[in-house]
C-alpha cells in the first residue's frame, strides 16, 4: 500500500493537519469517557499505510469526524472488502448527531460508562466552570484566527459534552449548574457558528435548537444573545431575511441588550446587514446610526466575553456596514467601511480580515478600479482563498463580477490564471 490516498483526501476537505485530526478523535472518544490516545504519529502511520487499519474505537472515531464508513477513508483488513463494522448504523447516525448537532447524545453514551470504581460524585465548584471557560476563550481565538473548520466545530461539540458531563457525575449548586448549562451554550453556539462560517447550514440549524435549549436553562441572557445573534445571521445565510430580523430582534431584546450598549452596538449593525439585504437603504442608514450611538455610550472597560473583543474595538461594527452598504450598492461608502475595519482588526483575527479584505475587493471593483481592485484580492493568503468557503464563495463571486465588468479583458484573463494557479497549488 503506497499511502493512503482516500484518508489525505479527506483530510485535506476539511482542512485537517495529522495533529489536528488526533485532537478532534481525542476530542470525541474523551467525551464518551475513554482514553484520548491517538497522536500525530498514530495518523501519519495510517496515511503512510503502515497502520493498515485502526483499532474499532479509533475507527468509531473516524467514523464521526468525518461521517461516513471506514471503507470510504480508505481502509479495508488483509483479505477483506470490509472491515469489521463499529458499530449498528443507528449508532453511527447517533454519534454523528453527537458532532453535529448535540453534546447531549455524548453525554448519554458517557453517563452510560461505569467510573471505574464506582466512585462517589464530587462536588463541582467554580474553579470547574473557569476552566472550562479558559477552554471556550481558546476556541474562541483559534474561531477568529481560522474559521469555519470542522475541527472547530468538533473541538466545540466535545467541549459542551465535558460540561454537561458534570451534571451528570457530580452535585453542584444552582447557581455552578446554571453556570455549567450556559458553558455548554457557549460551546454549542461556536460549533454552530464554525458550521455556518463554514456553509454547513443544516448542521448549523440543528446546533442553534440544541443551543438555544441550554441557553435557556442557564438563565444567561449575555450567551442567549450570542446564539440568537448567530440564529439571525444563519437565517440570513438561508435567504430568509424575516426570519433574520425575527431572530435578531430577539437578541436586542434580550436583558444585555438592555442594560450594555455595546451588546445594543452589535444587535444594531448586524440588523443593518439585513435590511441591506432587501434593499432598504433607510434603514441600513438608522440602523449603522444606532449602533455608532450606541458604541460610544459603552463603557470600554465593563468586562465583557472574548467574543465581544471586535465588536469593542469597532472592527466588527465597520465589518457590518461594509456588508450593509456592499449589498444596496454604496460601493464607496462600504470601501471606507473596509479600510476603518482593516484599522480596527487586531492582527490575530485572519478570518475577519480576509472576509473584509475579500468585500474591499468588490467595493473596489463597484467602483471601476479593476487593477486595485485584483491587487486587494490577491492580497489574501492563498491558504484562506482555497480553504475557507465564505471566502472562496466571495472571491468566485468576484471572478464571476470581474468578467462581466471587463470581458475577455487582459484583466479577467491575469484573474482566471491567478485563481486557477491558487487553487492548484494549494489543493
Amino acid at each position: 500500500m503506497e499511502g493512503n490516498q482516500k484518508l489525505m483526501s479527506r483530510m485535506d476537505e476539511a482542512g485537517f493537519t495529522q495533529n489536528e485530526l488526533a485532537e478532534a478523535m481525542n476530542a470525541y472518544l474523551r467525551a464518551l469517557g475513554h482514553a484520548g490516545t491517538v497522536s500525530d504519529r498514530t495518523v501519519r502511520n495510517w496515511l503512510t499505510g503502515k497502520t493498515r487499519l485502526p483499532h474499532s474505537r479509533q475507527r468509531e472515531a473516524l467514523e464521526t469526524v468525518f461521517n461516513c464508513r471506514i471503507t470510504e477513508l480508505g481502509f479495508a483488513p488483509r483479505g477483506e472488502k470490509d472491515p469489521p463494522p463499529s458499530g449498528p448504523m443507528e449508532d453511527r447516525v447517533l454519534r454523528r448527531h453527537f458532532i453535529s448537532a448535540s453534546a447531549g447524545i455524548a453525554l448519554t453514551a458517557a453517563s452510560a460508562t461505569p467510573a471505574h470504581g464506582h466512585s462517589a460524585q464530587r462536588r463541582v465548584g467554580a474553579d470547574d466552570v473557569e476552566r472550562l471557560l479558559s477552554k471556550f476563550s481558546a476556541l474562541i481565538v483559534s474561531d477568529q484566527q481560522y474559521g469555519g473548520r470542522l475541527t472547530i466545530e468538533t473541538q466545540a461539540s466535545s467541549l459542551a459534552a465535558e460540561a454537561l458531563a458534570l451534571q451528570e457525575r457530580g452535585t453542584a449548586s444552582q447557581r455552578v449548574r446554571g453556570a455549567l448549562y450556559a458553558c455548554a451554550a457557549a460551546f454549542i453556539s461556536s460549533a454552530m457558528w464554525a458550521a455556518i462560517d463554514g456553509r454547513r447550514l443544516d448542521e448549523a440549524q440543528n446546533y442553534f435548537d440544541r443551543a438555544a435549549g441550554l441557553a435557556a436553562m442557564s438563565g444567561d441572557s449575555t450567551i442567549q444573545f450570542r446564539i440568537w445573534s448567530h440564529a439571525g445571521s444563519l437565517y440570513r445565510h438561508l435567504g430568509r431575511p424575516a426570519d433574520a430580523l425575527a431572530a435578531n430582534d430577539v437578541a436586542r431584546g434580550l436583558p444585555i441588550a438592555r442594560r450594555d450598549p455595546l451588546f445594543a452596538s452589535l444587535g444594531h449593525a448586524r440588523h443593518a446587514v439585513i435590511h441591506g439585504l432587501v434593499g432598504n437603504a433607510t434603514d441600513v442608514r438608522r440602523a449603522i446610526g444606532h449602533a455608532r450611538e450606541a458604541h460610544d455610550r459603552a463603557d470600554p472597560n465593563d468586562h465583557r466575553p472574548v467574543w465581544m473583543t471586535a465588536v469593542r474595538d469597532q472592527g466588527e461594527i465597520e465589518e457590518l456596514a461594509l456588508s450593509a452598504h456592499l449589498s444596496l450598492g454604496n460601493f464607496e461608502k462600504a470601501e471606507a467601511h473596509a479600510h476603518r475595519s482593516l484599522v480596527l482588526l487586531r492582527p490575530y483575527m485572519q478570518r475577519d480580515r480576509a472576509i473584509v479584505t475579500a468585500r474591499l475587493a468588490h467595493a473596489q471593483l463597484g467602483q471601476g478600479d479593476i487593477e486595485l481592485a485584483i491587487a486587494t484580492a490577491q492580497s489574501i493568503p492563498a491558504g484562506v482563498f482555497t480553504r475557507h468557503p465564505r471566502i472562496t464563495r466571495l472571491l468566485g463571486d468576484f471572478g464571476v463580477r470581474l468578467h462581466a465588468a471587463a470581458p475577455d479583458s487582459s484583466y479577467s484573463r491575469a484573474w482566471d490564471e491567478y485563481a486557477h494557479d491558487t487553487r492548484r497549488n494549494n489543493a
